[in-house]
């Protein structure tokens, strides 16, 4: 039908202004914040632009609520203020009907975010982050001077630095025995690790530890069989935001099976389930937002949006934060807030219909 048509074309414009302003205003904070680093190693202005524009993705998927909430206040609210609404219901279009084509267009939103943040963020991502490290010479670590820990039942990895993909430096390796004691310190300069999970060591010290005395052994080269992947190494020295859906349920199932807290990991897992859901609530929210203020100019309306958008960005980083700190669940954390703005949504929904 032509008039379903046309609303949609409605709400896609509106969609297309929201990203319009607010891509460019979190990418510009983002800029600035990289402009800092120019002049230090090779890091140039051109860099700059280029990590910026590598983050387009994963900003775009931060912001696609405030997108759906926005681009639906101002395609509905422009149709309000042209007194086109009145016309559709006049005509026999009930607000349910006019409300399910802007519906409709959100859940394309919502796929084309799910499909960026499954193959196309990550990856755009990691890229920017990995080229920035080169070029300000820094090495892929986890916490000044700290290295990159981790753990398996009877072994305890340090890296100290990734040089690249296939070769770590300053290694430490402690292996327990059945008791939990300390039964030898491995220390090496440098590991070349191969697919099938040797790790070539050079420079080595092994120490060995007795109830009775501690001996150490020097070795030009030593093979080590190691119990992380190539993927599991890159997945450890990436931020948990940079990885993909598959990638950190991967990593968080991994930290679980060797003992370690994964709550960090799990959390920001169940944080992109939550915005899924934020999306949907903005896209309800909007709804009795435009209906049930019709008269109301569309500039008072979008000013309440985004007052109402920037509230619930707060208070949802306010509850993950709290959350993690309590440690409470992290499925609770971040699906409830986008579960409770659905119940206020539905609630606004029935009272205005």
């Amino acid at each position: 039908m032509i008039i379903y048509r046309y609303i949609a074309y409605q709400v896609a414009i509106g969609f297309t202004i929201a990203t319009a302003v607010l891509l460019p205003l979190f990418s510009f904070f983002d800029l600035l914040d990289q402009l800092d680093d120019v002049g230090k190693g090779t890091y140039h202005v051109t860099d700059a632009f280029l990590y910026t524009a590598l983050l387009l993705p994963r900003r775009f998927i931060q912001i696609a609520p405030f997108v759906a909430l926005l681009g639906t206040v101002i395609a509905l609210g422009k149709l309000a203020v042209h007194s086109e609404l009145i016309a559709m219901r006049v005509a026999g279009l009930s607000p349910t009907r006019i409300s399910f084509v802007s519906l409709t267009i959100g859940i394309l939103l919502l796929l084309f975010v799910t499909t960026l943040e499954h193959f196309v963020a990550p990856q755009l991502q990691q890229h920017a982050i990995t080229n920035r490290a080169i070029a300000l010479g820094l090495s892929a670590e986890l916490g000044r001077n700290l290295g990159i820990w981790t753990r398996n039942e009877h072994n305890i990895l340090r890296i100290g630095q990734m040089i690249h993909a296939q070769k770590a430096a300053d290694i430490e390796i402690l292996q327990l025995d059945q008791d939990g004691f300390l039964n030898t310190h491995t220390q090496a300069q440098y590991a070349d690790i191969t697919d099938n999970n040797v790790w070539e060591l050079s420079n080595v010290i092994t120490r060995s530890f007795t109830t009775d005395s501690i001996s150490a052994t020097r070795h030009h080269s030593l093979q080590w069989q190691s119990f992380l992947n190539p993927e599991d190494i890159a997945t450890l020295t990436k931020p948990p935001e940079s990885l993909s859906p598959f990638e950190l349920a991967r990593h968080v199932e991994f930290l679980r099976s060797t003992g370690q807290d994964a709550k960090s990991y799990a959390l920001t897992l169940w944080r992109k389930a939550g915005s899924a859901l934020m999306t949907i609530a903005m896209l309800l929210l909007s709804i009795p937002f435009v209906f049930g203020s019709i008269r109301a100019g569309l500039s008072n309306k979008l000013v309440f949006a985004a007052l109402i958008g920037i509230a619930v960005y707060l208070l949802d980083q306010i509850i993950a934060n709290v959350g993690l700190i309590l440690d409470l669940n992290p499925a609770l954390i971040a699906l409830v807030p986008g579960l409770i703005m659905i119940l206020l949504a539905y609630l606004w929904l029935r009272k205005t219909f």
